[in-house]
């Protein structure tokens, strides 16, 4: 039985609620620094082409009450890089009596930079909250299960008899090189996920010629080396090799935000409606459904299940973040 002490965390990358907050946010991104005008110019307008907000925190909440009613435990939300952030809402937990937090990051492959910020924000609310965070969880059975369901359902879209000329690409945040040379695994652990979902998709008869892993949504403007392969080229790769339907697979996401309803609906559809001959299906982010609640349910129950004052084994990262410059 689980103390009542213990409450649940679930920790997303950030968003604002205005954008007029966007100075702010980005400045939270680049670790204090002012983002120049033009690349607060540049965000504004894709936040304005998706409806002016992000969901991600909505989306977020619903998660944290489905999670709540499956485990029965308090669970609730913070940003890593806005409001509500970390400190606050462990100050909210310790004065309600929380001792100990389960905290799980909703960023499956960067578990280490969210858990340590937690941790960081525990020491200044109070050194003797207890804080147990997940390791990466990207291949978790029940997540991959989950895109898998939603993989199968894009592929439904494409025409019959369109199969060979199909390609699946299985796409993730990109993140600067020198943080993979620098050794972090996230490159790694994302492909090996992206692979079992392709595999479990074909298990299920799902048809298509090839599938492709991609890295999407790299920083504007910045000037840096970004992991690849991109997007934009793997899609030029298809339609110059006669693929015609292209079903991409944000599989390194959890939950729609700007990433995906502009990088991948509006961007990459121009693309490749508008200049490469190529038809996109998107496949449906996991948001609040149940198959994410299912996998985190499955993550949260192993970490409970240990004995207080013990803590999961998560690998050292390097870096500092994968941020980006448009946020969530």
């Amino acid at each position: 039985m689980t103390a009542p002490a213990t409450a649940v965390l679930l920790v997303a990358h950030g968003t604002v609620e205005s954008l007029d907050d966007l100075p702010r946010f980005l400045a939270n991104i680049r670790r204090g620094h002012a983002a120049p005008p033009e690349l607060v110019a540049e965000v504004r307008r894709r936040y304005e082409a998706i409806g002016g907000r992000s969901p991600l925190l909505d989306i977020t909440r619903e998660v944290a009450r489905r999670l709540e009613d499956e485990l029965e435990l308090p669970t609730r939300v913070a940003m890593r890089l806005f409001d509500p952030y970390p400190k606050d809402v462990l100050a909210e937990l310790a004065a309600d009596g929380i001792r100990r937090v389960v905290t799980i990051p909703l960023a499956q492959h960067s578990a280490a930079v969210y858990g340590s910020a937690v941790e960081a924000a525990a020491k200044e609310v109070d050194p003797a909250l207890e804080v147990v965070a997940a390791p990466n969880w990207g291949r978790t059975p029940e997540l991959t299960r989950a895109f898998a369901d939603s993989v199968v359902a894009a592929l439904a879209k494409v025409p019959e008899g369109e199969a060979e000329r199909t390609a699946l690409v299985l796409t993730a945040h990109s993140l600067p090189l020198a943080v993979v040379r620098a050794g972090d695994r996230y490159a790694d652990e994302f492909r090996a996920s992206a692979e079992d979902v392709a595999a479990e998709v074909r298990a299920r008869g799902g048809a298509f010629a090839e599938h492709v892993i991609a890295f999407q949504s790299q920083g504007i403007g910045t000037g840096v080396e970004w992991l690849g392969p991109d997007l934009r080229a793997t899609l030029e790769d298809l339609s110059k090799r006669g693929l015609r339907h292209v079903v991409v697979a944000p599989v390194g996401f959890l939950a729609d935000h700007v990433e995906i309803l502009y990088d991948l609906d509006i961007e990459a559809k121009a693309w490749c409606e508008g200049e490469l001959g190529i038809v996109l299906y998107r496949s449906a982010s996991l948001n609040a459904g149940q198959g994410l609640v299912d996998a985190l349910a499955a993550v949260a129950r192993e970490l409970l299940a240990r004995p207080a004052g013990t803590d999961a084994v998560r690998p050292a990262s390097p870096r500092s973040g994968k941020d980006d410059e448009q946020g969530g």
